[in-house]
């Protein structure tokens, strides 16, 4: 048996065959679990049905997080096909190009606000709905980049939006607790993903944890795979509030 064996887990933001969300549910699928999807308009539906042609039968729903009735109807859904959740990945972030083009200081009012709600809001929005299908206890988990603790020019607002989103892991870890669901979040080092393209210089950021981390190069969707299925798993069964660092140990080094 799988260590997900007949766990429906949630994961929401694949976007395509780069996106972190779709190496997740690769190794979600891998483990025996049961990955529900979420997906937002018909583009990335039609990108989602051609991922998971090889899954089999997958369930998949419309829920854009930015509307609160989105995630009522979504979450009704899921209790009425599966009654009980076991996991949830959020994997949802989002902020303007030109907020990330432009410097930190120039950030748009609007811009601000749209990545606060998108990145850091969403998982609290979709975890309170979450929690009363937790029935059994469950795993939360999110994404996050060192970027929230560190400068990494042309983040801008994205890190900031991450280091909320960190401390929001720990509000909800206390909270949820006493009833026996998990919350934790991966640090992932840099990945070609289509969201890494907005940041400016990225590919310079590649070459530098490829030289300085301990072991000399990039992580990769594996990688990251392999930490979620753990964090989703009984194997953490008593890790919660943390949040795991997946880059190769970059994140240790001094220079």
């Amino acid at each position: 048996m799988g260590l997900l064996e007949g766990k429906n887990i949630l994961i929401m933001g694949v976007r395509n065959k780069w996106s972190i969300a779709w190496g997740i549910a690769q190794a979600v699928k891998a483990q025996g679990g049961n990955p529900i999807f979420t997906y937002l308009g018909e583009r990335e539906k039609e990108a989602l049905i051609k991922l998971t042609a090889d899954m089999g039968e997958v369930a998949a729903y419309a829920c854009d997080v930015t509307r609160d009735e989105d995630i009522d109807k979504l979450f009704s859904e899921i209790k009425e096909r599966f009654g009980v959740l076991h996991g949830l990945v959020h994997a949802i972030a989002f902020a303007k190009s030109e907020d990330l083009q432009d410097t930190f200081v120039n950030t748009s009012r609007d811009g601000f606000t749209l990545a606060m709600d998108v990145s850091v809001y969403s998982l609290l929005a979709v975890s309170r709905r979450a929690q009363e299908l937790m029935t059994k206890g469950g795993s939360i988990l999110t994404l996050t980049y060192g970027g929230s603790v560190r400068v990494s020019p042309g983040y801008n607002i994205m890190g900031v939006a991450k280091a909320a989103l960190e401390a929001s892991v720990r509000y909800m870890a206390y909270e949820l607790g006493p009833k026996n669901i998990r919350v934790n979040a991966i640090s992932a080092g840099p990945i070609k993903t289509m969201s890494a393209k907005g940041v400016k210089n990225f590919s310079d950021i590649l070459e530098v944890v490829e030289q300085k981390a301990p072991l000399k190069r990039n992580i990769t969707l594996e990688d990251l795979g392999g930490t979620a299925v753990y964090l989703l798993s009984e194997l953490s069964s008593g890790v919660t509030s943390e949040i795991v660092y997946v880059d190769s140990g970059y994140h240790n080094m001094g220079v």
